[in-house]
């Protein structure tokens, strides 16, 4: 199930989403995962997403997107079971899907991806790159653009750039 909260507001009736799209794309991409459980996703915004970070992982600042695997239920089958929710911040999306030149969608189906390998159990800041490979594996199979993970490490690597001198007065632009 895919929700998109606050519902209705003027900023979110705007954006160019497909919940139906999202919601297909969430079922394939959770196989390929491994997931046979649901998965809810959250579509919100920062102050959210900043207030769930802070909340459950200590940190005060917002991000792109946070998982929250559930714990089994006993004697429930495995289509009953519930793997997780996403939290993802539609802000954080619509800045990254500009600086990455793709649509906002495209976007949000890359944030899933992550989160979704989170709640199989992968984690990037603790492995020796099982999850970067897994989601480069997934990534091509769902034609998808550079992973979260291959984006995060290219920022790494690179060096910011110099500012240019700028002249007293005179514009750069």
């Amino acid at each position: 199930m895919i929700t998109i909260d606050p519902p209705g507001s003027a900023d979110t009736a705007l954006l160019p989403l497909s919940r139906p799209s999202l919601t297909r794309f969430l079922r394939r991409a959770r196989s390929l995962a491994g997931i046979s459980a649901g998965v809810s996703v959250l579509l919100t915004t920062d102050a959210e997403l900043k207030r769930l970070n802070r909340t459950f992982r200590r940190k005060n600042k917002p991000t792109d997107v946070l998982s929250f695997p559930a714990a089994p239920v006993p004697g429930l089958p495995p289509d009953q079971q519930q793997a997780g929710d996403l939290a993802i911040s539609l802000e954080t999306a619509m800045r990254q899907a500009g600086q990455f030149n793709h649509p906002l969608q495209q976007e949000i189906k890359i944030l899933i991806l992550h989160g979704l390998l989170h709640l199989s159990g992968l984690d990037h800041e603790t492995d020796a790159g099982e999850m970067a490979a897994r989601e480069l594996a997934l990534r091509t199979q769902l034609r998808l653009p550079n992973s979260l993970i291959d984006r995060t490490l290219t920022a790494r690597r690179t060096p910011p750039r110099q500012k240019a001198a700028k002249a007293p007065g005179r514009s750069t632009r």
